[in-house]
Parts: C-alpha cells; sequence; structure tokens
C-alpha cells in the first residue's frame, strides 16, 4: 500500500474533469442552440456551413434584387401607360383632322392639342425615373443580379420612348417672313413639292429655289430657311411662317419644343439640353450631333442667339394629318410592343423569385442539418455528463479516503 501517489483519485479526478468538459459543452450547445459554436466542434462541417451561408444570404439578396427590378420595370411600364393614353388621343385628333368639315382655323386649333401632347410624351420620356436613372429617353440598359454568383444575371434595355424616338416630329419652325409686294397669296397653308409651291387643291401658285419664293415673278428672299420638300408655308396678312422639314437624323434626336443657342449651350424651354460647336456648326443633345443641313438652316445661320422650334406630329391640312395617322398608329404599336417586353420581363422575375425563395429554404434546411444541435440528442447527453460527472466526484471522493486505512496499520 502507498500513499505518496493515490493513482485511483488521480484517475477519477481526470475522469471527472473530462465528463465536466462535457458537460460544460453539451450546456454551450443546449444554450446556443447550435451543434457547431466553434471550428473545433466540426471543422469540415463549419467549413460547409459556411460557404452554404454565402450561398443562402446570396440567394435573399438576389430575391431582393428582383423585386427592385420589378419595381423599376413597373415604373417604366406606368409611364408608357399614359404615353399610350397621349398617343390614343392623338390619333383621335389626327382623324378629326383628316375631314373636310374643318377649316384652317380648325385645324390650327387641333394642331395646338397636338403639339402640347407631342410635347408631354417628350416630358414624360424625360422625367420617368427609377432611383435618379431615366428609363424611357433610350439610355438605361441595365444588368440585374438575380443570383448568388458572379454571372447569374439578366440584362433589360428601355427603348427610346420620347416624341423623336416613337416618330412624331414632323417639321422645324425657323423663320417669319413679309412676303414682297405683288406676292400676292391669300391666307391659308402652301406646301412645297419640288421647286413648286402649291396651295390645298394642289395648284401651282408660286416657285422657290430653297433660298427664296417667288409669287407672280417676285422674289422673297428667305434670311435663315433653307426649303426642302414637304416645307410648308403659312400666310396670314401678307406675313409668311416658314416650317421646313428636317432631315431624319434631326427627327430622331431632337423632341418636339424651342431651342435657343446661348454661347456653346442650347437651352429648350429654358433648360439646358446640350451644347453648341460654332466651328462644326452643329448643335448636341442627349449626345446625337445634328447639323446645319439636318435642321434645314442655310449656312451660317446656326450660330449664337439662333432659337427655333420642333413641331409635333402634324395635322395642318388633310394630306398632313393622313399620314399622321398612320405615324401615330405605329408610335402606338412601338410603345405597345415595349410594354410587352416589360410585361413579359416582368412575369420572368416573377418566376426568378419563386425559384429563389425555394433554393434559399432548401440551402437552409441543409444548412440547419450540419448547424443546428438536436435539442433532445443534446439533452440525453448532458444529462449523460452530469450523471458521469457527479459519479466521478463520489469516486475521488472514495479514493481519497483508501490512503486513511494505512493508518490502522499503525495501531
Amino acid at each position: 500500500m502507498i500513499i505518496n501517489h493515490n493513482m485511483g483519485a488521480m484517475n477519477a479526478n481526470r475522469q471527472m474533469g473530462i465528463n465536466a468538459g462535457n458537460a460544460g459543452k453539451s450546456m454551450e450547445k443546449l444554450s446556443s442552440g447550435l451543434r457547431i459554436n466553434r471550428a473545433g466542434d466540426d471543422a469540415a462541417g463549419l467549413a460547409i456551413s459556411e460557404k452554404m451561408r454565402g450561398q443562402i444570404r446570396g440567394l435573399d439578396q438576389a430575391s431582393a434584387n428582383s423585386q427592385d427590378a420589378i419595381s423599376l420595370i413597373g415604373t417604366a411600364e406606368g409611364g408608357l401607360n399614359e404615353t399610350h393614353s397621349i398617343l390614343q388621343r392623338m390619333r383621335e385628333l389626327a382623324v378629326q383632322s383628316s375631314t373636310d368639315t374643318n377649316v384652317n382655323v380648325d385645324r390650327k386649333a387641333i394642331q395646338d392639342e397636338m403639339d402640347q401632347l407631342t410635347s408631354e410624351v417628350g416630358r414624360i420620356a424625360d422625367t420617368t425615373e427609377f432611383n435618379t436613372q431615366k428609363l424611357l429617353d433610350g439610355s438605361f440598359n441595365g444588368k440585374f443580379q438575380i443570383g448568388a454568383n458572379n454571372g447569374q444575371d439578366l440584362s433589360l434595355a428601355v427603348g427610346k420612348m420620347d416624341a423623336a424616338g416613337l416618330g412624331l416630329v414632323s417639321q422645324n419652325s425657323i423663320e417669319d417672313i413679309t412676303l414682297a409686294v405683288g406676292s400676292d397669296l391669300k391666307d391659308g397653308v402652301y406646301k412645297v413639292s419640288g421647286t413648286n409651291i402649291l396651295d390645298v387643291s394642289g395648284n401651282t401658285v408660286g416657285t422657290t429655289d430653297a433660298a427664296k419664293i417667288t409669287i407672280n415673278g417676285i422674289d422673297t428672299p428667305l434670311a435663315k430657311a433653307v426649303l426642302g420638300e414637304g416645307a410648308t408655308i403659312t400666310v396670314k396678312a401678307g406675313s409668311a411662317h416658314i416650317d421646313n422639314t428636317i432631315s431624319a437624323n434631326a427627327k430622331a434626336n431632337l423632341a418636339p419644343g424651342t431651342y435657343e443657342i446661348k454661347g456653346t449651350n442650347v437651352v429648350k424651354d429654358g433648360r439646358l439640353v446640350g451644347t453648341f460647336d460654332a466651328a462644326g456648326k452643329k448643335i448636341t443633345v442627349g449626345g446625337k450631333d445634328v447639323s446645319e443641313a439636318d435642321l434645314g438652316f442655310k449656312v451660317s445661320e446656326l450660330k449664337d442667339t439662333v432659337k427655333f422650334t420642333v413641331k409635333g406630329a402634324d395635322v395642318s391640312s388633310r394630306d398632313a394629318a393622313q399620314g399622321t395617322i398612320d405615324s401615330i398608329s405605329k408610335a402606338i404599336e412601338n410603345v405597345s410592343s415595349e410594354r410587352s417586353k416589360l410585361g413579359a420581363f416582368t412575369n420572368r422575375l416573377e418566376h426568378t423569385i419563386a425559384n429563389l425563395g425555394t433554393a434559399s429554404e432548401n440551402l437552409t434546411s441543409a444548412e440547419s442539418r450540419i448547424r443546428d444541435v438536436n435539442m433532445a440528442k443534446e439533452m440525453s447527453t448532458f444529462s449523460k455528463n452530469n450523471i458521469l460527472s457527479q459519479a466521478a466526484q463520489a469516486m475521488l471522493s472514495q479514493a481519497n479516503q483508501q490512503p486513511q486505512q494505512v493508518l490502522q496499520l499503525l495501531r
């Protein structure tokens, strides 16, 4: 019998420490609800579950991104809904102007409303925004991240839905002139066809060589405009207003409204919209160049302080109104096509959100099986470790009493 080394006590103490440690780990798991609280609990499981957590959070954010994309599309589609309403009214006006029960004063009133509606189409395109991004002016071309990983995205480009993009621009109102004495024209609207000036009945009443108009052998020079095919001359009390045709390039890039060149800036209805290049004789609006030839100006007349007005869809005569019916019908088709595309994209995103939700749920379930503790099983383990710890404590007490038996030998 030895007393310097109580091996039984040492063994009981070691076992009690192990049991106490295991009971402590069980309490940690029960109190946190997690099976893995530190890497040492399950190194591989921790790495796997953290990767899953990254995927889960990425999927949840992708779902939020998709919701934001639907909101953006809804904003654009809402603007186009009103554009549709305006175009329907414009087509109605064009049909109204196409009948000869109207006289010139009637068509002027119709044209005034048409110009205002055309400008409103442009205003909607300029001001429809989502998070400061313009949606309908042709500049939006974005990608939506709809997955948890790189490259999982959808692209969306929204077409140019302003008056110019929809083909609603008709003419460029350039200047007013006083007809020379002897240029006897009745009040009314005249059209340039080739080198001839025609009245509403198609009769030739004068000629033009682009830089002047000639009536009854009397020349009236033009200061700014270069008369082209389809230009109109509106005569009232000896004064003529020149509305010149503009090129397809100008029509595509200039929305209806009044423009003025101020130094190197181009201002539209009091708002800065572009720049003026004096050397190149061109203006730049919305990143697109428009030259003198595009606008129908004489060489060197595009300069500082010059003003010109781009008119909306033309209903000033029966023939013009007939053509406008077709152009507005085409514009309605274009808007319908764009809205249809946006609607299809919205439907796709709704399915995307449903799919992301399912994927996130399934990954969360898998991550839970790795990371979360089975409470019932762990409580059983805790009870076992607790009982073992108490038993080890009792055995330690017994082991500490055994060396005292040596005292019996001293009696």
